[in-house]
């Protein structure tokens, strides 16, 4: 495992909600083999098959189904583990279904924001606290520059809407409990988890990535996972929005990030909190059409027919982050090509689904993993 992070999560309690979801099933496999004591807070995995499943995780850490709607729970569980880590992941995730469901997506993606960072500042054993969020938290101008952390907050959609919200929300937290200037008993008070000593800090960033794609998302209204879904069947794929561009990457590329900003912010809080974007670079955006045509590809066979509808709900057709900040600061980039990216990630769901499947999914993932660790580690 990579040793610019791997003694700081060892034998460390790490809280991650939305460990039941893709990228939080990942993360709790990777923080697992670094030698970390998971704890996951999540509602049942989001689709049937999923990664929680499929990799057995549940028998690999300590698995909590709640709510982070739920404050009181929240309390119990943060109060109960004592936890010097936290990733908060557990979102509603999906644009389309934020359209039926706004009063969920709010609730979830702003109001259990806040409920997460209630049980941050009352909780003593916090350290570190890295709030996964989205792209698409940006006012997106559909412009070909990439949008940096310091551009206005917006949202067309409910979702990005929402993402837009909880990324005030976080700056909000920042600067009037979080901070080095504000930290100390009077505003971090005793709640679940005893009195604060004087003077605490918590090193909190906010982290923003676009779309991923890998092994075990069977996710709604996602491209990889439609396209997996037809191709496993040997069904013609649907696609919408075929000339949209999107940024893609692979799970673990953000999932680096993330874990390179944890560590950079247990050792220095100050000068690591704040917004943060993890993207890939241009040679990675790609339309939908070309991505459907690469990743049938790597799959072996099958086909795609162009379903967009012109008065269908808006979703944004080009959005792009400038990732300057962690190039320069967290020595961190994407070290995969697209077909890289599309080639594990093929190899992956060929595995699930092959009826001689002898390899178990846990170790499948840790073997990407640690392929991955290694050719960060050749490129650094």
């Amino acid at each position: 495992m990579r040793k610019m992070f791997e003694n700081t999560y060892k034998n460390k309690k790490v809280l991650i909600t939305g460990h039941t979801g893709f990228k939080g099933s990942w993360l709790a496999i990777w923080l697992k083999e670094l030698g970390g004591e998971v704890v996951g807070y999540a509602l049942d995995p989001p689709s049937n098959p999923n990664n929680f499943e499929a990799t057995k995780l549940q028998e690999k850490i300590t698995h909590i189904h709640g709510d982070v709607r739920d404050l009181d729970h929240l309390l119990e569980t943060f109060s109960k583990y004592q936890p010097e880590f936290v990733f908060h992941l557990a979102a509603q995730p999906i644009v389309r279904l934020s359209y039926d469901e706004p009063k969920l997506t709010f609730d979830t993606n702003v109001g259990g924001t806040v409920n997460v960072f209630e049980a941050v500042r009352k909780t003593i054993s916090v350290k570190v606290l890295v709030n996964i969020t989205s792209d698409k938290c940006y006012e997106n101008k559909e412009w070909v520059w990439g949008y940096r952390e310091n551009d206005p907050m917006g949202g067309y959609d409910p979702y990005s809407a929402s993402k837009g919200c909880s990324e005030l929300v976080f700056s909000a937290y920042l600067k009037s409990f979080f901070s080095q200037k504000n930290s100390g008993d009077m505003f971090r008070k005793p709640g679940v988890s005893g009195t604060c000593p004087q003077n605490s800090i918590i090193g909190a960033a906010s982290a923003r990535a676009g779309n991923v794609i890998g092994g075990g998302d069977w996710g709604k209204d996602r491209l990889v996972p439609d396209c997996i879904r037809a191709l496993s069947r040997h069904q013609l794929i649907g696609i919408r929005s075929a000339r949209a561009v999107r940024p893609w990457q692979h799970v673990l590329e953000p999932l680096g990030g993330y874990l390179l900003l944890g560590a950079a912010l247990y050792q220095d809080p100050q000068n690591y909190s704040g917004a943060w974007n993890f993207g890939p670079d241009d040679s990675s955006h790609l339309t939908v059409a070309e991505m459907t045509d690469r990743l049938i590809k790597y799959w072996g066979d099958g086909a795609w027919d162009d379903l967009s509808d012109p008065h269908a709900l808006h979703e944004a057709n080009l959005l792009k982050l400038n990732c300057d900040k962690a190039h320069a600061e967290l020595n961190w980039r994407s070290v995969l090509t697209i077909d890289e990216c599309l080639q594990m990630t093929a190899d992956w769901y060929k595995e699930f689904y092959s009826e001689l499947q002898t390899k178990d999914m846990y170790q499948f993932c840790l073997a990407q993993i640690c392929k991955y660790d290694e050719r960060t580690a050749a490129k650094r």
